[in-house]
């Protein structure tokens, strides 16, 4: 449970060089392995490759308005490719190996058959695909040894009713960057909200998300609008297209719930009154994105912008995180046994580096990776949540998404 949620003194706050030095024990590890000197090949026999495969759904790209960038094709798989290449890197000083096999499925074909061509009892598989595909593979009898890894559906479902035990969540869910987004909100004292959605499923979702986390951290919607960009281009009347429906009661900032962004770019100054976009466009809450650079995720993004030609994105991040998580526990344990590696990684002691600051790890009650969440605009992180001051009795990081007495899921519950 938090502890208050609000601002408090400062004598209450983590000092700053304790998650400095917590932030930036895995880039120093990886300098120590890397100058101190040591043979792979003394001591055991390499250990067979640790096996891990990368399975996604290839899913329709919406048209990006105002000439931005598509979304990559290879969202997702050049980021596990990334955390291969890591893993392998770090596993050399312990005569450790990893292998990633990568399978993309067409529109009209089916996940549950590509799974099963993954060869007899796949381990370990890092997932990117919509909520309904994942669940289908989760269910599958034949995969009741298979530790899965959620890098491409945020549907704050999987990690509530529709949890399941051998599902991890890398990518954050809806709701946790609906807290983030909130508790800035919260700490600037900018707690009236009108909310406009699209009409795309996802938007409702995240609308919802957002409806929740106001309740959460006390902030008001004070008026709800849709609107549907269908039979319109709003590139050419938003200067009058969105006047009507951002108008309303008083209001701080404008949340827009526009996932395909199919308009939320264009109502950035548009809005009926002088207010801040937040939400899918504007300021926006994410695991990654381009301006990320501090506690040297500078190296990332340079490490990935070599190996993909691009920027890395949310779910690139979290198919590099996936990989690497794995990567790190063999390394950790020793060894490369499956049934090993999956004991770690679910438990409670696991912790990972994921150039955020201060150390990552699954939540126990519904499997969620714990991480900051980013505030960003396209030209700089505004802020990362959690904001201090949102204080929590075990980690600050259970204040984004549901904490274990509000969490609905009932997978991960042990027998009493």
């Amino acid at each position: 449970m938090l502890a208050r949620l609000g601002i408090e003194g400062a004598s209450r706050r983590r000092p700053a060089l304790l998650r400095a030095a917590r932030g930036l024990a895995p880039v120093l590890l990886a300098l120590l392995l890397a100058l101190a000197p040591h043979d792979p090949t003394s001591g055991a026999a390499r250990a067979e490759p640790l096996a891990i495969h990368y399975l996604e759904r290839r899913v329709e790209r919406p048209t990006p308005l105002n000439n931005e960038d598509p979304v990559p094709e290879d969202e997702g798989l050049k980021g596990a490719e990334l955390g291969l290449r890591d893993s392998n890197a770090t596993g050399r000083f312990v005569a450790l190996s990893f292998h990633l096999d990568s399978r993309v499925v067409g529109l009209d074909e089916d996940m549950r058959e590509a799974f099963r061509a993954l060869g007899p009892r796949p381990r370990f598989v890092v997932v990117n695909a919509p909520a309904e595909d994942v669940l289908a593979l989760a269910d599958l009898p034949e995969a009741r040894d298979t530790l899965f890894l959620n890098v491409g559906a945020p549907d704050t479902r999987l990690r509530e009713a529709d949890c399941r035990p051998r599902l991890l969540h890398v990518l954050p869910s809806r709701a946790m960057l609906a807290d983030a987004l909130a508790q800035f909100l919260a700490f600037k004292r900018w707690t009236r909200i009108l909310l406009l959605s699209g009409p795309d499923p996802a938007d409702a979702l995240y609308a919802e998300a957002l409806r929740r986390a106001a309740r959460k951290f006390g902030l008001r919607i004070v008026a709800e609008t849709r609107f549907d960009p269908q039979g319109g281009d709003t590139r050419d009347t938003a200067l009058r297209e969105f006047v009507l429906p951002t108008r309303g009661a008083e209001h701080d900032v404008v949340a827009v719930a526009d996932e395909a962004g199919a308009f939320g770019a264009n109502l950035v100054y548009n809005t009926a009154s002088p207010r801040p976009v937040v939400g899918t466009q504007g300021l926006s809450p994410a695991a990654w994105g381009r301006p990320v650079e501090a506690w040297a995720a500078v190296q990332l993004q340079s490490r990935f912008r070599r190996l993909a030609g691009r920027s890395m994105r949310p779910i690139d991040y979290a198919g590099w995180l996936a990989v690497h998580a794995l990567g790190e526990a063999a390394v950790q344990a020793r060894s490369t046994d499956a049934d090993t590696v999956a004991t770690l990684v679910r438990s409670l002691t696991f912790e990972i580096g994921g150039f955020k600051g201060r150390p990552l790890s699954f939540r126990a009650w519904d499997g969620q990776l714990r991480q900051p969440v980013f505030l960003l605009w396209p030209g700089a992180v505004t802020a990362t949540a959690p904001i201090e001051g949102f204080l929590h009795h075990r980690t600050e990081l259970d204040t984004l998404g549901a904490d274990e007495p509000e969490s609905a899921c009932r997978a991960f519950r042990r027998p009493a």
